[in-house]
């Protein structure tokens, strides 16, 4: 298992150690829980529950056909 170092300002500190002691586990535990969320490989269930919400949006093989039509830009 990994070790690092990590700098943080006091009230910084206080409020990590406040927060862990909160849910009753120890520090380096509440961050490893942090950090495992942050680095997550697929969408949380709230983000796929999502999918089919709009019925107008287009499927992706129709989004994969090609860029579709571009609106005129304004000149720079």
């Amino acid at each position: 298992m990994g070790q690092i170092t990590i700098y943080l300002d006091d009230d910084t500190e206080r409020r990590l150690r406040s927060a862990a002691e909160g849910e009753g586990v120890p520090v380096s535990r509440w961050i490893g829980r942090l950090i495992k969320a942050e680095m997550r490989t697929e969408w949380p269930p709230s983000v796929r529950r999502l999918a089919g919400a709009w019925p107008d949006l287009p499927e992706a093989e129709e989004l994969r056909e090609g860029p579709g039509e571009d609106i005129p830009r304004e000149p720079l």
